[in-house]
C-alpha cells in the first residue's frame, strides 16, 4: 500500500463505485462507501455487500459504509467520485466547502457530460471547487465492466492527470495482479473517450436489436470512433488517446458485452421498445442516453458535424425508428474514408 493513502472515500453507491471500493479495500486501504441515508448505511454494513447494485460480491474487512459524507471526506487521503453524471455537480457542491486536506487526491470515475451544457465532469469539478484542487484531480477510465472486475477477472484501465505525478500515485494505489493501471497526461482525451463511447455502444446495440449482423456493426463502430475522435480533437484532446484503453478498449467492451447497459438500451430500442420502458427495466443509469444529447451541444459549440450521434439522438427522443436512422446514415453522400480528418464529413 502506498504510505500516502491510508483512508479513501467513494462517493456513489453505484456498481462501479462499489467495485472501486472493493479494489481499494483489497489493497489494505480503509475505505468508506458513502451511503445516501442512515438506512442505506445500515443495509450495506449489515449485509457486507451492495445487494442492490453488486449482489453476491462481499466487502473486504477494510470496506464499510458511512452516511457521514463530510466527516469521511475531511479525513480522506483519496476521494473517488463514481456517481452518475446527472447528479455529479450536486455531489461536488455538497463537499465544496468542506475542510478537505490540501494533499487529498481526487479520482473521477464518472463517464458522462452534463446534459444541458455539454460540460465534462472535470469542468464541473473545477467550477464548484473554484480551481482549488485542479492539480490534485485525475480521471480513471477504460474497458471496465464492474461485475467482471469485482469477480477478480483481469482488466486494465488508464488514469490521467496533469501533473502526471497524481496519476502515478493513483496507479500505485489501484494497480494489482488482476487490475493493471496505465497512466496518461491527456486528461481531456481520457475523459471524453470514456464518455463518448457510450454513444457508440447505444448505436451498436441498435444494430444488434435490428439484427443487421457483424459487418454492419463493425463498420458502424469504426465510423463512430472516427466521429467521436474528431469531436475530441476539436475540444483539445490528443488523437492517440482515442486508440487506447479509454476509447477503443472501452468501445470494444461495451459494444459487444451482454453486461453493457448502454448496448442493452440500444438493443431494446432496435427491437421497438420505448426508452422510458427500457430504462425502467434496466433500473440503473445508462450514461449514454444523456451523453448523446449533451455531445450534440458540445459539437455545436465546436462546429463539428456528428451524423451518427444526431441519428442516435433522434431515436432516443422517439422522433424516428432505428431502421430509419440506419437508412439515413447509409444514404449519405459517399466520402473519402480518412477516418480522423479534422474537417466535417
Amino acid at each position: 500500500m502506498n504510505s500516502q493513502i491510508r483512508l479513501a472515500t467513494i462517493i456513489g453507491t453505484t456498481s462501479w463505485g462499489t467495485t472501486l471500493g472493493i479494489l481499494l479495500a483489497k489493497q489494505g486501504i480503509e475505505t468508506k462507501l458513502i451511503a445516501r441515508s442512515k438506512e442505506e448505511e445500515y443495509i450495506l454494513n449489515s449485509s457486507k455487500e451492495n445487494s442492490a447494485r453488486l449482489p453476491g460480491r462481499s466487502f473486504p474487512s477494510t470496506l464499510s459504509s458511512s452516511s457521514d459524507l463530510i466527516r469521511s471526506i475531511e479525513n480522506s487521503d483519496l476521494i473517488v467520485i463514481a456517481c452518475p453524471s446527472n447528479n455529479y455537480r450536486e455531489n461536488i457542491q455538497s463537499i465544496a466547502n468542506a475542510q478537505i486536506k490540501q494533499t487529498t487526491v481526487f479520482v473521477s470515475a464518472t463517464k458522462g457530460l452534463e446534459k444541458n451544457t455539454g460540460k465534462r465532469m472535470s469542468q464541473l469539478f473545477s467550477e464548484e471547487f473554484k480551481g482549488r484542487f485542479d492539480s490534485n484531480f485525475s480521471v480513471l477510465s477504460g474497458p471496465n465492466l464492474a461485475t467482471e472486475i469485482a469477480d477478480g477477472k483481469p482488466a486494465s484501465t488508464v488514469v490521467a492527470s496533469n501533473p502526471i505525478e497524481v496519476a502515478e500515485l493513483v496507479q500505485q494505489v489501484f494497480n494489482s495482479n488482476n487490475f493493471r493501471v496505465y497512466t496518461n497526461t491527456d486528461l481531456m482525451g481520457v475523459e471524453l473517450g470514456g464518455t463518448l463511447k457510450n454513444i457508440v455502444a447505444i448505436g451498436a446495440g441498435l444494430i444488434d436489436g435490428i439484427g443487421l449482423g457483424n459487418n454492419a456493426k463493425s463498420a458502424f463502430i469504426s465510423r463512430a470512433i472516427a466521429e467521436i475522435s474528431r469531436l475530441g480533437m476539436a475540444a483539445g484532446a490528443e488523437l492517440i488517446t482515442f486508440a487506447g484503453l479509454a476509447c477503443l478498449g472501452d468501445v470494444l467492451a461495451t459494444c459487444y458485452s451482454q453486461l453493457s447497459r448502454n448496448r442493452f438500451v440500444g438493443e431494446q430500442l432496435g427491437k421497438g421498445k420505448q426508452i422510458d420502458e427500457i430504462l425502467e427495466t434496466l433500473g440503473q443509469v445508462a450514461e449514454g442516453v444523456d451523453t448523446t444529447h449533451a455531445a450534440l451541444i458540445l459539437a455545436k459549440n465546436l462546429g463539428i458535424e456528428m451524423p451518427i450521434t444526431e441519428q442516435t439522438s433522434k431515436v432516443l427522443r422517439g422522433e424516428i425508428g432505428a431502421e430509419d436512422a440506419l437508412e439515413n446514415l447509409m444514404s449519405r453522400t459517399p466520402r473519402s474514408e480518412d477516418p480522423f480528418r479534422t474537417s466535417q464529413e
